[in-house]
């Protein structure tokens, strides 16, 4: 600012001149005039005492989090100003560094500029906590408390949510914040007794909340807080109890009616929060909840009415619950419609990146995967900086790719999930599988047994570990020990079974693989046990019973890549 102040100055000299009348040349010219700005001495102050300078940096500190350096800039600005208000911001913040001397000098700064007695009562209070004088702390917070401040009570919570002494702080609540000394003001008294259950003093917190409802009984809040600390304390029926005179109270509070439907939901009676839900005011929490219920309770009749309902909905709420349309399009099978709502999920809503992911899903099942893994792409260029969200777009890239069997493109993405999230298990047990159908059996191994050193009693990575192994034709018997282990844990999974019996398969055992692969195939009709079991059969010689079942693979997948190469083998 200086350089500015003398920049400016330069400015109007020049200015001066430009503005002085001409005058035809002499023969001998005299010496130029020295102009009445060119004699001005611009006086700057030096950093130290400059109070714009020790301002601007003890917000740059700020800015930066460092509070050390903000006091000390504050501290200087302090000195400098009338202001009060600088005062104060210097107190706040040699409090908040513990530096006691400091805040000292700057109460008695501020005090001198004309400080409320409030503001002045609150600042002492904490400067008295942090040095553990509990006596001073409690003369300060009285003489707060008793100010009538409209901000009194807050900043009495504020002072104890900042002590570093909880038991010293819940001893000061119990001792001010009595049913005789709270003000008229429901708020207050559910702000006293949420800080008491916070700061542990249960049954304070308790003795509030009830005192409260006997003093405010038109208060539906205070029902409702209350019921909340009867909830905690395992009476769920005095809760529900207390919430419905709560609505009863206030009807049209929604806060209320969420409040009591997740209660209700949360002990198994879905009806009753969809009832609850159904009628007065909704907003994107209702329908969020009505449509997750729903869901819940497999009622697909009341989400096609959800549906419908938000459709005709006003243009407002509709872009309020974008996200929720595109989910409800899709549990109807509505693909198309689905994508079309995730496309208005705007870039500012907690969804969007959800609604991107499954933007992706639905245009790869309609055909378009190249503008899937485009979407995909800039997603990950998007959040570069946030690597949960960018491990997760890998993730469904890699998904994709394996979907799409293009089994190199999937281990590339998985490749570069891992460089942002090193060792993750999901993405070592994906790459392992991607790998594995790469026909890239050593990669794939490594990939596993290095899952298997980060989790040893993964079922899933013992499983696919021996599958790698038997279906290689390798070390069978470690193959045969950890498909062992896996079955072991979990004897009713068909894809352990499968794994089991394309093991035995491999160690020639053509009765017990049948057996085990039959097994895996009537519990779930997934094409690759199908063709397992087909390949057995065949190898029986069973070969109208393995045709029939090649049969119901084609109709369960007609492109299976298994399945075409196996009949190539079989039928050269």
């Amino acid at each position: 600012m200086r350089h500015f102040t003398a920049a400016a100055a330069l400015m109007l000299g020049l200015a001066g001149c430009a503005q002085a009348p001409l005058r035809q040349p002499a023969a001998q010219p005299a010496a130029a005039p020295v102009q009445p700005m060119a004699r001005m001495t611009v006086a700057t102050p030096d950093e130290d005492h400059d109070l714009l300078a020790q301002l601007l940096a003890g917000e740059m500190a700020l800015g930066r989090s460092d509070l050390e350096a903000a006091a000390r800039y504050y501290g200087k600005a302090m000195a400098l100003s009338d202001d009060p208000a600088v005062a104060e911001h210097a107190a706040m913040l040699a409090i908040a560094v513990h530096d006691d001397a400091a805040t000292g000098r700057a109460l008695d700064r501020w005090q001198a500029l004309g400080a409320k007695p409030a503001g002045m009562a609150q600042a002492r209070a904490q400067l008295a906590l942090n040095r553990g004088d509990t006596a001073e702390a409690q003369r300060q917070l009285k003489i707060l408390t008793d100010s009538h401040h409209k901000d009194a009570w807050r900043g009495f919570g504020q002072v104890l949510l900042g002590a570093r002494d909880q038991a010293q702080a819940g001893q000061l609540l119990e001792a001010l914040a009595t049913p005789q000394r709270l003000p008229a003001d429901p708020q207050a008294w559910l702000a006293m007794s949420e800080l008491g259950d916070k700061l542990g003093r249960h049954a304070y917190a308790q003795r509030i909340a009830d005192a409260a409802m006997t003093r405010f009984r038109s208060n539906a809040e205070v029902y409702a807080w209350a019921a909340q600390m009867k909830a905690r304390n395992g009476d769920a029926k005095g809760a529900r109890e207390l919430l419905q005179q709560a609505i009863a109270k206030s009807p049209d509070n929604v806060h209320l009616r969420l409040v009591y439907a997740s209660m209700l939901s949360t002990a198994g009676d879905y009806a009753a929060a969809a009832k609850l839900l159904d009628h007065g005011p909704q907003n994107a929490d209702t329908y969020q909840l009505r449509a997750a219920l729903a869901a819940r309770s497999n009622d697909t009749r009341t989400l096609a009415g959800l549906y419908r309902q938000l459709q005709q909905a006003t243009p407002r709420v509709r872009a309020q619950n974008a996200f929720l349309l595109g989910q409800l399009a899709e549990m109807q099978h509505r693909g198309a419609e689905a994508l079309a709502w995730y496309g208005q999920v705007g870039d500012d809503d907690p969804h969007a990146f959800d609604a991107d992911l499954r933007s992706a899903v639905l245009l790869q099942a309609q055909g378009k995967s190249a503008e899937a893994h485009e979407l995909l792409g800039q997603l990950q260029l998007d959040y570069l900086d946030q690597p949960t969200r960018l491990r997760q777009a890998y993730q469904l890239d890699a998904e994709l790719y394996m979907r799409e069997q293009r089994y190199p493109q999937a281990v590339e993405a998985f490749t570069r999930a891992l460089q942002v999230v090193p060792n993750d298990p999901g993405l070592l047990y994906g790459r392992g599988l991607a790998y594995a159908e790469a026909d890239q059996t050593d990669l794939a191994v490594q990939d596993f047994r290095s899952l298997l050193k980060l989790k040893p009693d993964d079922i899933d990575a013992s499983n696919a570990l021996g599958y790698t192994l038997a279906d290689a034709g390798r070390d069978l018997p470690e193959a045969e020990q950890l498909i062992g282990k896996a079955r072991a844990a979990r004897p009713n999974d068909p894809a352990i079974a499968d794994s089991w019996g394309w093991l035995q398969y491999r160690l020639g055992h053509l009765d017990q693989a049948v057996q085990a692969l039959r097994v895996a195939w009537q519990a779930a009709k997934d094409a690759d046990v199908g063709v397992h079991l087909g390949e057995v059969l065949w190898k029986q010689g069973d070969h109208q019973d393995a045709q029939h079942v090649f049969d119901e693979v084609h109709k369960i997948d007609p492109h299976n890549a298994s399945l075409q190469s196996t009949l190539k083998r079989l039928h050269p």
